[in-house]
């Protein structure tokens, strides 16, 4: 298996993670701003790693509905299927943005560091969460 892209979807960043070559571990790549460019960003991301997967977010409600929030990542999903082979799957996502806060919390950033790096740190959580199910 070769290298998974896991995407954690927000109205204004999008936090993007990696798996290593095994698709065991997961760990944070980057954040790029959500807007007219993110599609490309991406494209380039998966051209440049050899990505061979990409899990998205799904951010659905708590009781596992579906919620506008949902739509706009099934959207933004769409629009990078238009563009690319790489096959998408979506991810559960509730509460994988409260655990990399803790993650972070725990490794000794405060506020203004994590805000930096929260979205990548969700969309490490989504990805690692996706390749333990599917490991």
């Amino acid at each position: 298996m070769g290298r998974i892209l896991g995407i954690d979807h927000g109205d204004v960043r999008i936090g993007i993670a990696m798996s290593d070559e095994t698709a065991f571990l997961a760990s944070p790549l980057t954040t790029i701003r959500n807007g007219k460019g993110a599609v490309d960003e991406i494209l380039a991301l998966l051209n440049e790693h050899g990505v061979e997967k990409i899990v998205i977010g799904l951010p659905l409600n708590m009781n596992g509905s579906a919620g506008p929030a949902t739509e706009k990542v099934r959207k933004f999903a769409v629009k990078l299927a238009a563009k690319t082979d790489v096959p998408i799957v979506e991810m559960d996502e509730r509460l994988t943005t409260v655990t990399a806060h803790h993650n972070l919390r725990e490794a000794g950033l405060d506020g203004r560091q994590r805000k930096g790096v929260v979205d990548m740190a969700a969309a490490q959580v989504i990805l690692q969460d996706w390749l333990d199910m599917h490991g």
